[in-house]
């Protein structure tokens, strides 16, 4: 098993997603603990390289409302420096790279992304990290994985718009389809993923897939 042609795509398990008293708790979502816990224990055995997106936002994102519609503008969440937009215990991620959304860089391959970081974080200020975080563009260019497995929430905003920029960009992509957790009211994107060519998959089966 080549585990370095692999990534695994952690998109927001954060405390305000996933406690049930969070900002903004998605319905089901704590009952996902278990299965994220086993994935984030796979990769570390299997020295997995884990990308671990997450919301990271000032008061004055786009996203942000105090009169919410829950399509497009949500009430404070994941607020930058509170416990609501850390990692839950089960997918936190182990010594991490911390690169934020809104911080002059220069990234280049010395910069640690490659093999010196098992763990990144990527800190956003939008429901894209492609748009949210300047430098996602050029870590996947750095890390140039063959297979990236996404999983997290929710799967009809954050995680779609992962899945979705995945493939434009042309990468092959496998959703974890029972460690996703969709937000009430918001259509539901499978029918697009299918579509465009990402493959659904149960996290049991996960080995097959790991080339």
């Amino acid at each position: 098993m080549d585990t370095h042609s692999n990534i695994f795509w952690n998109v927001d398990t954060q405390e305000d997603f996933i406690d049930k008293d969070g900002k903004l708790n998605v319905p089901g979502a704590e009952g996902l603990r278990p299965v994220w816990k086993q994935i984030t224990d796979l990769a570390k055995s299997l020295k997995i390289q884990v990308v671990n997106t997450c919301d990271y936002h000032f008061i004055n994102a786009e996203e942000i409302s105090d009169y919410p519609d829950f399509i497009t503008k949500f009430p404070p969440h994941c607020m930058a420096g509170t416990t609501g937009a850390h990692f839950i215990h089960e997918t936190d991620p182990e010594l991490p790279v911390i690169i934020d959304w809104d911080t002059d860089l220069a990234i280049h391959p010395d910069f640690g992304v490659g093999e010196s970081y098992r763990n990144l974080v990527l800190r956003k200020n939008a429901f894209d990290v492609f748009s949210g975080n300047p430098y996602t563009e050029r870590i996947l260019e750095i890390i140039s994985p063959d297979r990236i497995f996404v999983y997290g929430v929710t799967t009809n905003i954050c995680v779609d718009n992962a899945v979705t920029g995945l493939r434009k960009r042309g990468y092959t992509v496998y959703v974890i389809e029972d460690a996703i957790k969709e937000l009430p009211n918001l259509p539901i994107p499978f029918d697009n993923w299918k579509a465009i060519g990402a493959e659904m998959i149960k996290f049991a089966d996960i080995r097959r897939f790991l080339l």
